[in-house]
């Protein structure tokens, strides 16, 4: 069985496989980083942030565990489902579009781990970033963690097999159309299944024409977790503050 649709975000981000495959994500690195971008913006003690695209919640139970009241957005109703698990007074989740604005106000509103970019069109990317500043209070700080594009091309592996509990994800990478795309097949049971990642290979520079059609200002660019200077060649990250 072939598995595809045309929002491919909607039904790959909703299967077991996905969370099967990123199970080995860094989550450490993860937490140093929100653990650097909390100081950096001073978020008021009990600030509330955003987590936009936040999937299984595990980095709003972090930033909810450093005193923040969090609320996690997602489309996925499976991700927010299995998130709800975590809810206390000042921990919630929502299924939510973030093409949309969010009807509350926020200290922060966090983008993060390149969950940006998985649209077609232009407009939607345009109407995230505008949702954001709706989202944010007077002085609300948003962010997008997105991948240095540069730096993934460069360094780009074509093809390579992942062998995740007993499952071969066969994955192939490619760019096209000013898309990074990635095709995952693999089978379970005699059952094949096939995915595609596409995300849009949004430079700084495509940001920053975005951010000025939105209205919004861009206060820094960081190139990694520890908040390094962005460098457009060997950066891994592409970390956008604006307000």
């Amino acid at each position: 069985m072939t598995q595809q649709t045309k929002q491919w975000y909607a039904s790959w981000f909703d299967t077991p496989y996905y969370h099967i495959l990123y199970k080995d994500r860094d989550y450490s690195e993860a937490q140093v980083f929100m653990d650097n971008l909390t100081n950096y913006l001073n978020i008021p003690e009990h600030g509330k942030i955003l987590d936009l695209a936040c999937g299984k919640g595990r980095h709003s139970v972090y930033l909810n565990s450093l005193g923040f009241n969090v609320t996690g957005v997602d489309l996925s109703e499976q991700s927010i489902a299995h998130a709800k698990q975590y809810e206390n007074e000042t921990l919630k989740f929502d299924v939510h579009d973030m093409t949309k604005p969010y009807p509350k106000k926020f200290d922060a509103v966090f983008n993060l781990f390149t969950s940006f970019g998985y649209f077609d069109s232009d407009d939607c990317n345009l109407k995230t970033i505008k949702a954001i500043q709706t989202e944010l209070n007077e002085f609300g700080f948003g962010v997008i963690d997105f991948m240095n594009v540069n730096y993934v091309i460069e360094n780009l592996v074509a093809e390579n097999v992942k062998t995740v509990q007993g499952i071969d994800f066969h994955q192939k990478r490619k760019v096209e159309n000013g898309y990074i795309i990635k095709d995952i097949n693999f089978e379970i049971e005699g059952e094949h299944f096939e995915f595609q990642e596409r995300v849009k290979a949004l430079t700084l520079k495509d940001f920053e024409i975005l951010f000025e059609k939105a209205g919004v200002y861009l206060l820094d660019v960081f190139g990694d977790y520890k908040l390094r200077k962005f460098d457009t060649k060997h950066s891994e990250r592409l970390i956008l503050i604006f307000k």
